[in-house]
């Protein structure tokens, strides 16, 4: 047995990326974020910031419209799955950027407990 690339020995510890997202979650988001661009202009929420609410509002629209079977948005044409990853995506991206305006609540809700507490055993 031959001994293994040192590149590989390095590479395992750090984060993957490609190789453990699914080819069509990248496609869709991607599809959306060109979408997104051609409206708003490239990369345009860490110029401006963005509410959270806003992106959560957009996001849930999607997945909402996508479990009533529409497939994709009648505006762009993009599959809403692309659009709410995007959201979700352009939020992560806000927070690490610093440019998310976080309207979220300022205090915690009860949703944890409720969830725990209807779960079915």
């Amino acid at each position: 047995m031959s001994k293994p690339n040192p590149k590989d020995l390095v590479g395992i510890n750090k984060v993957p990326t490609l190789s453990v997202i699914p080819s069509a979650s990248l496609i869709y988001e991607a599809l959306a974020m060109r979408d997104g661009a051609a409206k708003y202009g490239p990369m345009n929420w860490r110029e401006k910031g963005v509410k959270a609410s806003i992106y959560v509002d957009a996001c849930l629209r999607h997945v909402m419209l996508w479990m009533d079977r529409e497939e994709c948005a009648s505006d762009s044409g993009v599959p809403h799955l692309g659009h709410a990853k995007a959201c979700l995506g352009i939020l992560a991206d806000a927070i690490e950027a610093g440019s998310l305006i976080d309207d979220r609540p300022a205090f915690p809700g009860a949703a944890a407990a409720l969830l725990e507490r209807w779960k079915r055993e």
